[in-house]
């Protein structure tokens, strides 16, 4: 039978995986909105033809 405590004493964290959650989290991600508000802004710069 598995003793989870002991399992628990051994477990240590894979250091690839800590590394991807800081470049998910530092990462800056645009939104749906933030790009529908880049467009916008963009199409009121541009000059109508």
């Amino acid at each position: 039978m598995i003793n989870f405590e002991e399992e628990l004493k051994k477990f240590q964290p894979s250091t690839e995986v800590e590394d991807i959650q800081d470049d998910i989290y530092n990462r800056s991600a645009t939104d749906i909105a933030g790009v529908f508000e880049q467009m916008f802004v963009r199409k009121e710069e541009t000059p109508e033809e």
